[in-house]
C-alpha cells in the first residue's frame, strides 16, 4: 500500500549536468565549472571549496572528505578517505594522567589533521579535468568579495557565539564586532582568501609542508597541542576499495570504515527481509522494522567502526547475506528491542553534502565536514583555517577497536552514498547530520525504491531519527495513531522539537530518457540546479 504526500516543490530535471548542496551560490559555483567543461569531479571540489566560505560552521578545508565516484563507461565505484589522524606524540595514556574519561568534545585535544585538501587533490588528479586553481576561484571569489548570510547559516552561526567567542583568532576570523553575522549581512573572509590563494598556487603541498601547515602546527603547540610538522608532510589522502550490498535490482555503495557507510548497508540489509512494499508508508509497522533495522546496525558500528589500518574488521561477515537473516530474525515485531548487543561475536552534526552528475554521467558523491559546528573551535592565526574535532569520536578504551593511538583516524559520521543497476549509476544521494546519516539514507533510498517516490519526494517524506540512548524522534507529518501504536510497541518517544531530521541531496539518473532529476532538502538552505 503505497500512502505518502506530496512534495512542496518540484523535482529539478536538466539534461546537461546538475549540482545539489545546501547553499545556492555553492550551487551556483558548481554549476559554472560544469559550464565551463569541467566535469564531476571539477564541478564537486569547487562547491565544496565554496561551501568552506558560505556555510563555513558546517565544513572547510580544516576538516575531512569522503567521495564515491563512478566515471562514464567505468563499472567501477572509487572512493577516496580524506579522514585525517591524530598526532604520532600522543597516547592515550596522556588523556589517562589529565583524569579524562572521554576526549573533550570541543578544544586542542578534538584536533586531528585535515585531510580535506589532499582529497581535493587526488581526486582532481585522477578523474577532474581542470587544475586546483581553477575549481577554487568561485571560492576565492566570495571569500574576497563578501557573499550575503542565509536564513539557516545565520541561525547556525548564532547558535556558536559562545564556542567563537572562546579563542581570539576565532572570534577575529568569524564573528562582527564580537557578534554573529545577521541574515542578509555581508561577511568577507579575508584570511582565507589568501589561505585559498596559497593552496591554488602550491597545491596541497603548501597546505601540508608549506607556510599553512607551520602557522597551524604553530597555533597547536601555543593551545598545549601535540602535532608537528611530520604529522601534516607524511598525511596522504587514500584511494579505498568501496564496500556494497545488493537490494532488490540495485547495488547501493558506501565508503567503508572508519566511517559509518556500512551502517547504511547493514540497515537496508536487514530490511529487505520484510515486504515493506505491502506496508503503508510511515505506518507504525513500517517504522517498527526501520528503527529496529537501525538498532542491530548501530550495535554493530560502534562495536567494530574504526581505522582498518590498524585492526583487521569483519566487513564480509557484517555484510554476508546468512548474517542479515540472523538479524532479521532477532527484530520481534510486535515489541520494541531494548539494550541491544553487537550480533557478531569479533575476537579478533554538522557536515555538507554535495551531489553532481556532469553531461557524460560522470557521478560524484562528495562530503565534507568539520564535524560540530565550527570543528574544534580552533582558527589558526593568519590562515582562517577553522579545525576540525574529529579527534573526540575516539574510545579512551584501550580495549576497543577505536581507541585513541597515535597516527590513527577516528570513527567517522560523514558518508556519501552512490546507486547503480545493471552498473550504471542511477541514485547519487546524501544526508547530512551527524548519526542521522545512515538512518536518513536508508529512509531516502527506500522511500524511492520501495514507495515510487521521485526524489524530491524521497527527501521532504517525513522521518525518523532514532538516538544513542533508544529513543526516537518523529518528524512533523506521521500521524498520532502511529505515534500511539509505536508506544504500544514499546518505543520511547521524545519530542521533535530541537531535534535535526538531517539535510538531504541527491540526483537520480534516468539513463533511458537520458535526463537527471534533482532534489535538494528544505531543511537547509539549498537547492538543486540542472541545465
Amino acid at each position: 500500500m503505497k500512502e505518502f504526500r506530496g512534495s512542496h516543490r518540484s523535482m529539478v530535471v536538466g539534461k546537461n549536468g546538475m549540482v545539489a548542496s545546501s547553499q545556492p551560490l555553492a550551487v551556483q559555483a558548481g554549476i559554472d565549472i560544469l559550464k565551463k567543461g569541467g566535469n564531476a569531479v571539477d564541478a564537486s571540489v569547487a562547491v565544496a571549496a565554496t561551501l568552506n566560505v558560505v556555510e563555513p560552521m558546517s565544513t572547510g578545508i580544516g576538516g575531512d572528505v569522503f567521495s564515491l565516484i563512478q566515471m562514464n563507461g567505468d563499472k567501477k565505484v572509487h572512493a577516496i578517505n580524506a579522514s585525517g589522524w591524530s598526532p604520532e606524540n600522543l597516547s592515550i595514556d596522556y588523556f589517562k594522567e589529565q583524569g579524562l574519561e572521554k576526549i573533550p568534545n570541543i578544544g586542542i585535544l578534538s584536533v586531528s589533521v585535515p585531510g580535506a585538501v589532499s582529497g581535493f587533490e587526488k581526486v582532481l588528479e585522477k578523474f577532474g579535468t581542470m587544475p586546483l586553481k581553477e575549481v577554487l576561484k568561485p571560492a576565492i571569489y566570495y571569500a574576497e568579495n563578501g557573499f550575503p548570510v542565509s536564513e539557516l547559516v545565520a541561525f547556525s552561526w548564532y547558535r556558536a557565539l559562545e564556542k567563537l567567542s572562546e579563542h581570539p583568532e576565532t572570534a577575529e576570523n568569524y564573528l562582527i564586532e564580537g557578534r554573529a553575522p545577521r541574515v542578509g549581512e555581508t561577511f568577507y573572509s579575508k584570511s582565507i582568501a589568501k589561505t585559498f590563494k596559497a593552496i591554488a598556487k602550491g597545491g596541497a603541498e603548501e597546505f601540508y609542508k608549506g607556510e599553512i601547515a607551520k602557522k597551524i602546527v604553530d597555533a597547536v603547540k601555543k593551545k598545549g597541542g601535540f602535532f608537528t610538522m611530520d604529522d601534516f608532510a607524511a598525511y596522504e589522502a587514500e584511494w579505498v576499495e568501496p564496500i556494497k550490498s545488493k537490494y532488490k535490482e540495485y547495488e547501493v555503495y558506501q565508503s567503508p570504515p572508519n566511517g559509518q557507510g556500512i551502517a547504511t548497508l547493514l540497515e537496508l540489509n536487514i530490511a529487505k527481509g520484510f515486504e515493506l512494499d505491502s506496508m503503508i508508508h510511515n505506518s507504525a509497522q513500517y517504522l517498527h522494522i526501520l528503527i529496529e533495522a537501525k538498532k542491530l546496525a548501530w550495535a554493530d558500528l560502534r562495536a567494530f567502526a574504526s581505522d582498518p589500518r590498524f585492526n583487521k574488521l569483519p566487513i564480509n561477515e557484517l555484510l554476508a547475506d546468512d548474517y542479515s537473516k540472523k538479524q532479521q530474525e532477532r527484530i520481534d515485531l510486535n515489541k520494541a528491542g531494548v539494550s541491544i548487543q553487537p550480533g557478531l561475536d569479533w575476537s579478533s552534526g554538522d557536515t555538507v553534502c554535495l551531489a553532481v552528475v556532469d553531461k557524460d554521467r560522470n557521478v560524484c558523491s562528495f562530503i565534507n565536514s568539520l564535524y560540530n559546528g565550527f570543528g574544534s573551535g580552533i582558527v589558526a592565526k593568519g590562515t582562517g583555517v577553522c579545525l576540525q574535532n574529529r579527534g573526540s569520536l575516539f574510545s579512551l578504551d584501550k580495549n576497543h577497536l577505536n581507541a585513541f593511538a597515535p597516527r590513527k583516524r577516528p570513527f567517522h559520521t560523514i558518508i556519501p552514498g552512490l546507486a547503480t543497476k545493471d552498473d550504471l549509476p542511477v541514485l547519487n544521494f546524501t544526508v547530512m547530520g551527524g548519526d542521522m546519516q545512515p538512518q536518513g539514507q536508508m529512509q531516502l533510498f527506500l522511500n524511492m525504491v520501495e514507495f515510487g517516490m521521485n526524489v524530491q519526494q524521497a527527501i521532504e517524506a517525513p522521518r525518523f531519527y532514532h538516538n544513542d540512548v533508544n529513543q526516537a524522534a518523529l518528524e512533523d507529518g506521521i500521524d498520532s495513531r502511529t505515534r500511539a501504536a509505536l508506544v504500544l510497541k514499546g518505543h520511547k518517544l521524545q519530542a521533535e522539537t530541537g531535534v535535526f531530521f538531517g539535510g538531504a541531496q541527491a540526483i537520480a539518473i534516468d539513463h533511458e530518457k537520458d535526463v537527471l532529476y534533482g532534489g535538494s532538502d528544505p531543511r537547509r538552505d539549498g537547492c538543486a540546479i540542472g541545465w
